[in-house]
């Protein structure tokens, strides 16, 4: 039987998360505390819809108070912004509400331990970090808190293999967990080796795509260390290692760009150039990539 879900926070991935819920067929119900964002959440719901090819109607309910979207709840997801105070005063909120519920606190990078000092009763809190589009990527990390009951994180992923997603366990509660630990690691050699004078980014970013980024869509890092031997991979690593990034910050290339008011596609200008549409037509291409792989999964 299908939990009654609330979704606390209408933004880019609450809505998105509402949706995935959804078209599951769960009872969704959603709250903002900004009017406009509560406005427009069939709307942005609807247009996904179309993009994915999916001719259904947006049954979510859309709630004017807090207390309204979580009464009654099972599973409340908490998916307002990344600021740690911010996800504690609202589990504080949540306790006077609904104190029996279980709350599934998204977040990227922030410890779930920390957050659940909010509540009251730490132990029915969770971490889901759902990937952006929440609505196209099926992979949601569900991370254990340090006093998170196993009843509780098995009971959420459940609720997610019912609504299509493929929920991967992380036992320890470490800061970004697992896929934004690898994600950013990356990332800070990217910037490393484009700092150094090695490469261009734009040679960066077609290594990453056009090799490896390939062959670990479909064997992973570690499966991929076992296909082509432990015994290569060492030799390599013990080479390789000494001469990679161990920088403890953000990179040098992007602090620079930061310092200088290059933020990126919102700014026009970054560690590249973008011009009237590009960010949208960014946007659409990866849309694109992703629907198409969700197709071919099927």
């Amino acid at each position: 039987m299908s939990a009654r879900v609330a979704v606390v926070g209408a933004g880019l991935m609450g809505h998105g998360i509402a949706q995935a819920f959804m078209v599951a067929g769960f009872d969704v119900s959603i709250w903002d505390p900004l009017e406009a964002a509560r406005a427009s959440v069939k709307t942005r719901i609807a247009e996904h819809l179309a993009l994915m090819g999916l001719d259904a109607p947006v049954q979510v309910r859309v709630c004017e108070t807090l207390a309204d979207c979580v009464a009654g709840c099972d599973l409340l997801v908490e998916a307002v912004p990344e600021k740690m105070e911010l996800k504690r005063a609202l589990l504080a909120a949540i306790d006077a509400i609904h104190p029996d519920c279980i709350i599934a606190t998204n977040t990227s990078v922030l410890r779930i331990s920390e957050i659940a000092e909010g509540s009251a009763r730490p132990e029915r809190v969770v971490g889901t970090h759902w990937w952006n589009p929440p609505y196209l990527i099926p992979v949601v990390e569900v991370v254990r808190g340090e006093k998170t009951r196993e009843e509780v994180a098995e009971r959420v992923s459940g609720w997610l293999r019912q609504a299509g997603k493929t929920p991967v366990d992380v036992y320890r509660d470490v800061p970004g967990f697992v896929g934004n630990r690898m994600q950013f690691a990356l990332m800070r050699e990217a910037a490393y080796l484009v700092e150094e004078g090695i490469c261009s980014a734009e040679t960066v970013d077609l290594v990453a795509r056009l090799t490896f980024g390939r062959r670990w869509a479909a064997v992973g890092p570690l499966r991929n260390a076992d296909f082509i031997g432990l015994d290569l991979t060492c030799n390599i690593m013990d080479y390789l290692s000494p001469s990679l990034s161990d920088a403890k910050a953000a990179p040098r290339l992007f602090r620079d760009k930061v310092a200088a008011g290059q933020l990126g596609a919102k700014s026009g200008s970054g560690v590249y150039e973008w011009e009237g549409s590009d960010r949208d037509e960014t946007e659409k291409q990866l849309l694109r990539h992703l629907i198409a792989a969700q197709r071919g999964n099927r």
